[in-house]
């Protein structure tokens, strides 16, 4: 397991960096966000999905718990798992880990259960206003290569 902490001073810094993320993805990789409510697990995703060419407005899906878009290599299936605590039925969203596409998860602690045994995890912990410590910890090669591309 390899990780990096990265300081971020405003949300433009954060997106950048979720920039960079999405733009070095590769096909059927997880991102597992954690932070506290309003840390930047959607600012961050709006940047992943911009390095990926997403064109449409990204949003928090917590009502409708998962949003699909199209970049221009790959989807982005961004699901929010915050109304989902204590829900033990197949959602069948591990299905969306094999599709192509990147995988974005916010407060996917709340059904640990599927998770796939290699993924990057992104901790977001405010430390201002709009400045952020993220704590990037990847799980699996894949990943590890993934950090090293990131500045």
């Amino acid at each position: 397991m390899k990780m990096r902490t990265i300081e971020t001073g405003n949300l433009e810094e954060t997106q950048k960096l979720g920039e960079q993320l999405g733009s070095h993805a590769e096909e059927n990789m997880v991102f597992l966000m954690k932070g506290i409510i309003g840390a930047g697990k959607t600012t961050m995703t709006q940047g992943i999905a911009r390095g990926m060419g997403v064109r449409k407005t990204v949003s928090s899906p917590t009502f409708t718990i998962q949003k699909i878009y199209h970049g221009t290599s790959m989807d982005l299936y961004h699901i929010d798992a915050y109304r989902l605590e204590g829900i033990e039925q197949d959602l069948g969203f591990e299905d969306d880990f094999e599709n192509g596409g990147l995988t974005v998860i916010e407060w996917s602690e709340f059904f640990p259960g599927i998770l796939p045994e290699e993924y990057l995890a992104i901790e977001i912990r405010p430390t201002g206003d709009t400045a952020r410590e993220i704590v990037l910890e990847a799980h699996g090669a894949a990943y590890e290569a993934l950090l090293e591309e990131i500045q």
